[in-house]
């Protein structure tokens, strides 16, 4: 490297080598500063500002009358009107004792202009540049910008993107800054393509990750597009799911993304080592610390021998273990996992060992990437805070909260050095994906007054202009119903976990010889014992009104009259013309272990409520249902999911007999093939009136659609259904007595970029003459 010019100083020239041009609008001119001795300053002349003030210039450059100025503070002036970042050019002379100041000052932009942009709108862009009205303009910013808009586009799919910059200089130093897009083709993934699996499928894998090749339907969900930060966080799924499911030697050689000349679209490859696969052998724990015993910690152990090796039990071992030993006083006690491996029985040993871990506080934690999402919905779901002690399963735990909550496609934590040596800054780096959910249902019922089109809908939004709250609003009806309801969650009421949800409705039907209104709302609250065990409890009020439409059910009072369709418990409501009302609580457990709520293939879930009603009102009555769903992968590879599901029923009056308005009416969702209220007991005039006790089952088996490709969603179903509804203290029901219908059909499940939706037809094999058929429906499919 060349010496600098005599006349400039060292500091001059670190300056000059540090100045850009700007876009040849401004060029850049050779700083120069006179050498001389010492001397007193008596005046300072300003050259070349036109929007800086000249004292402003002079407060920079620390002229006062009168003082010395020496090289050093010719020196020191350059630099503070360069760290101003309002110049470009500076040059600071002495002129007998006149400090004779020269500034060339930065352009200022007007307006930033985007031009052929029609996939990514002006606003969007204006949030990717740095450059914007009033900010100064250099170069280097340009090109940054530029690059940005590049960038944007190709998380969009459009990698082919070209940007053009040019600046108008406006004169008076002003410039205009104008983006010229050509958007281009979207660039699709054709093809993802995986070597070295053999324990799986290509298929199976590509369900794994959520780069998706793509379909007709890939411009909605968008997860067709190539992203480098989105395949590294695909190497890390594939990753999991070969950990669990015992490859503990798994690995991922490569990844790549290569353009088919052929047809400029992207082709992702992507090379595995899956290793054998393992079962647990010796399970131990091994403690240094003093004062903890080894055996008091045993029930945390998830690990069983003899099971497959999964990291996922490994983990949640960690963390149950960790929670233990810091409640038994010991913050700082660190459990690592040490595995041994046996290559002759494919087995690995694991040994828990407790060590006293280096003490460390967590200094502060920072949140990036949410741009939507409020800073403290991410941080409810640690169990740490600033100034607590650093514990790096705590931490894990923390991350499988928040990647539970979907709210974000992906979920990082990592930390850096603080202040001090004792001291840990967490990063929490998280990916927003839309939280907005579209749901349709449509079913057809045959004979009797509901016969039609059953039509409903709703929209769930599940985190409520980022707070982490869900509302939900949903409409429904047929020729003769409508109903509307409006839900909202709050999952951290009065900033406990605790989730509180309430709930109001209004439910229509129109029944030819009168119309039932029911009005009423719920709250209801959901506490958290483990990470899979729930309480709940709640509280319901309903009003329901009955209004005649014709004669037949409005010459009472006395006996009912057999021309009125209404049942007989009906008609002597409608007599005495008063509402009736309902005011109940309810309490129950739910266990869910259930692995994913829209498209679950393993995992148990059993619901048990129980509902008392007679706190007021017209209703006394004892209702306890108990549901459960276990689902079971058959085959990975295939993958075929076998569903085992049941449920029970009973009602029990207080003090009276159950009324015709508390007994059960079963529908769709417990046996299919019967429309709703179209199975159980019924008055002498052939009503349905329902039942006080009910047994349902269920066995289906799910597997791939073949002649869909995969990231379309499709998957199919057989099940078989068997329910009975039978009981009743209705004054002359009939058909009480316990008898089984059982169904048997198959089923399209879509995952849709809306919502899970779900078409079934049915075919009834067991069932008596009396009953209502309904064979097909399609409805939202979701269980949960």
């Amino acid at each position: 490297m060349k010496a600098a010019p005599r006349f400039l100083s060292a500091v001059s020239a670190a300056a000059l080598a540090l100045t850009p041009a700007v876009g040849g609008a401004i060029a850049v001119q050779t700083l120069t500063m006179a050498s001389a001795q010492a001397a007193v300053v008596n005046a300072i002349s300003v050259r070349g500002n036109q929007r800086v003030a000249e004292q402003t210039i002079a407060d920079f450059v620390g002229y006062q009358p009168g003082r010395n100025f020496t090289d050093s503070d010719v020196n020191d002036a350059v630099r503070a009107l360069f760290r101003s970042g309002l110049f470009s050019n500076v040059s600071v002379v002495r002129s007998g004792s006149t400090l004779v100041v020269t500034v060339e000052e930065f352009a200022t932009v007007n307006q930033v202009l985007f031009q052929g942009n029609r996939r990514l709108d002006d606003d969007r862009l204006r949030g990717v540049v740095q450059l914007a009205p009033r900010a100064r303009f250099d170069q280097d910013t340009l090109d940054a910008d530029v690059e940005a808009i590049v960038e944007a586009y190709s998380r969009t799919g459009r990698s082919d993107i070209t940007v053009d910059a040019s600046v108008v200089d406006l004169g008076e130093n002003r410039v205009n800054v104008i983006f010229q897009v050509v958007e281009g083709d979207r660039t699709k993934i054709s093809r993802i393509n995986f070597t070295g699996n053999n324990a799986f499928g290509d298929r199976r894998l590509q369900a794994v990750i959520t780069t998706k090749q793509s379909n007709p339907l890939s411009f909605l969900t968008r997860n067709d597009v190539y992203d480098d930060q989105r395949l590294a966080a695909d190497e890390e799924r594939l990753r999991r799911f070969y950990f669990n499911r015992g490859y503990a030697d798994f690995r991922v050689i490569s990844s790549s993304a290569d353009v088919d000349p052929s047809s400029g679209n992207i082709v992702i490859n992507i090379e595995v080592d899956e290793g054998d696969r393992y079962t647990f052998g010796n399970i131990e724990i091994d403690s240094t610390v003093t004062g903890v015993d080894p055996q008091s910690l045993t029930s945390t152990i998830q690990t069983r021998s003899g099971r497959v090796y999964s990291a996922v039990d490994v983990e949640d071992t960690l963390i149950d273990m960790s929670e233990r030993l810091a409640g038994a006083g010991f913050p700082f006690a660190e459990v690592t996992p040490v595995g041994n491996r046996n290559f002759d029985n494919r087995t690995i040993d694991v040994t828990y060992i407790v060590d006293q871990g280096q003490r460390a506080f967590i200094e502060r934690i920072e949140i990036a990437g949410n741009t939507r999402t409020r800073d403290y919905v991410i941080r409810r779901e640690f169990d740490l805070a600033e100034g607590d002690a650093f514990n790096q399963i705590l931490i894990r735990r923390a991350q499988r909260r928040l990647e539970a909550l979907d709210f974000f496609s992906t979920v990082s934590i990592s930390t850096r050095p603080g202040s001090s040596p004792d001291r840990v800054i967490v990063v929490v780096q998280v990916e927003e994906k839309p939280t907005g959910e579209f749901g349709a249902g449509v079913g057809y019922t045959t004979g009797g007054q509901d016969e039609g089109v059953n039509l409903e809908g709703s929209i769930t939004e599940r985190n409520f202009l980022g707070r982490g709250q869900a509302i939900r609003i949903g409409i429904g009806g047929s020729q003769n119903s409508r109903t509307y309801n409006i839900s909202f969650t709050e999952p951290y009421f009065l900033g406990y976990r605790v989730a509180a949800t309430g709930n109001v409705f209004q439910n229509r039907r129109d029944f030819g010889d009168y119309e039932e209104v029911a009005t009423g709302g719920s709250v209801s609250f959901g506490l958290p014992l483990t990470d899979d065990l729930t309480a709940t409890a709640g509280y319901s009020y309903s009003q329901t009104a009955f209004n005649a439409d014709g004669a037949d059910c409005t010459d009472l009072p006395g006996d009912p009259d057999a021309n009125c369709s209404a049942p007989g418990y009906v008609q002597t409501r409608i007599a005495s013309g008063r509402d009736r009302i309902k005011s109940s609580v309810s309490y129950g457990l739910i266990y869910n272990t259930i692995d994913d709520r829209n498209d679950p293939r393993s995992g148990l879930f059993v619901r048990a409520i129980q509902e008392v009603a007679g706190l007021g009102g017209d209703a006394r009555f004892v209702r306890s249902t108990v549901d459960a769903s276990y689902y079971v992968t058959v085959s990975e590879d295939a993958e075929v999911v076998g569903l085992l599901s049941a449920g029970a029923g009973n009602v029990t009056g207080i003090g009276r007999t159950v009324e015709g308005f508390d007994q059960f009416q079963l529908g769709q969702r417990r046996i299919r093939g019967f429309s709703y209220n179209g199975i159980g007991p019924t008055d002498a005039a052939g009503n349905f009136i329902g039942g006080k006790t009910y047994f349902n089952a269920t066995a289906e088996v799910q597997f791939p659609l073949p002649a869909f490709p995969r990231d379309l969603g499709f998957k199919g179903a057989l099940f078989a259904d068997a329910a009975t509804l039978f009981g009743s203290d209705v004054a002359g029901a009939m058909n009480t007595n316990m008898e089984w219908r059982a169904s048997a059909g198959l089923s399209v499940i879509w995952q849709s970029p809306f919502a899970p939706l779900r078409f079934d037809y049915a075919w009834p094999l067991a069932k008596q003459a009396h009953d209502k058929e309904q064979r097909f429906s399609f409805s939202v499919s979701s269980a949960f």
